[in-house]
């Protein structure tokens, strides 16, 4: 998701015993692999725009940003970090990931239960649709929709219709793990951002299983990061051509393209 991170003060009950549960399941759960990013460059980026999920398509970034009254998708020129094009959601829609299916964008509201089809050169909405979850993470593979909702659950719904098509568990080292975020679809593979972490996991798409993770806490927007506690990590896309991914966070000032590069497993 995107949303302004809960306090404790604010979570009761039921939900206490759930972060609390989680974060003990991860800290038992097995080490997976590693991946080392190497930042290849850096250019501006709006540091007004809560970011909440990224495409790279055809030379172009488009963008989805969040908050009430803020939210928008945008088109932005990955050589200098200009917004090209934007368009305003109503100030009802918390705006949230976002995926290209063929000629079209599709962008999702947080806790509103709607999706925007987007035509990709005008941003004239086509299509709405309907769904019952909280919207997070979103990304398109030529075939499916994936998309998450906070959950430790990896949803996959039908590219024209937005009806839902089969579910998995996300795992790591057979672990529930919840919060993934933004979603950028690469062959069998999902990178994701964590909510609230400096951390990118690569997730099979067939099982659901966290393979490698990325420590992206070397990333230091100009200026470094903002005070704001919610200007975290997040926002990420792939370019096939290169084989480079796009990163960014909420209110950064900087967006980075980089590469993964998987380590060596340490020696016995």
């Amino acid at each position: 998701m995107s949303r302004p991170s809960p306090s404790l003060g604010t979570l009761q009950g039921t939900g206490i015993l759930f972060y609390l549960l989680a974060a003990v399941l991860l800290g038992c759960a097995h080490a997976v692999p590693t991946e080392r990013l190497e930042v290849v460059r850096t250019f501006p980026h709006d540091p007004e725009a809560y970011t909440q999920g990224l495409v790279f398509y055809d030379g172009r970034i488009f963008e989805s940003t969040g908050m009430h009254g803020r939210s928008s998708v945008r088109e932005v020129d990955p050589g200098t970090g200009e917004v090209v094009r934007i368009r305003s959601l109503e100030e009802e829609y918390f705006g949230e990931g976002i995926a290209r299916v063929g000629s079209s964008l599709v962008q999702l509201t947080w806790k509103e239960e709607t999706a925007f089809a987007y035509d990709l050169e005008t941003f004239e909405i086509l299509d709405t649709f309907e769904f019952e979850a909280e919207g997070w993470g979103l990304c398109h593979d030529g075939d499916w929709l994936y998309m998450t909702t906070g959950e430790a659950v990896l949803y996959l719904r039908d590219p024209a219709t937005f009806e839902l098509h089969d579910s998995r568990p996300i795992t790591r080292g057979g672990r529930a793990l919840p919060e993934v975020n933004d979603l950028a679809c690469v062959g069998d593979y999902l990178y994701a951002n964590v909510l609230d972490s400096d951390r990118i996991v690569r997730i099979a798409k067939e099982s659901g299983e966290v393979v490698s993770e990325i420590d992206a806490s070397i990333l230091e927007p100009e200026g470094g990061r903002p005070d704001d506690i919610q200007a975290v990590l997040n926002g990420i896309a792939h370019d096939s051509e290169s084989g480079t991914f796009y990163l960014t966070g909420k209110l950064w000032p900087t967006m980075f393209e980089v590469r993964f590069h998987p380590e060596a497993p340490p020696e016995e």
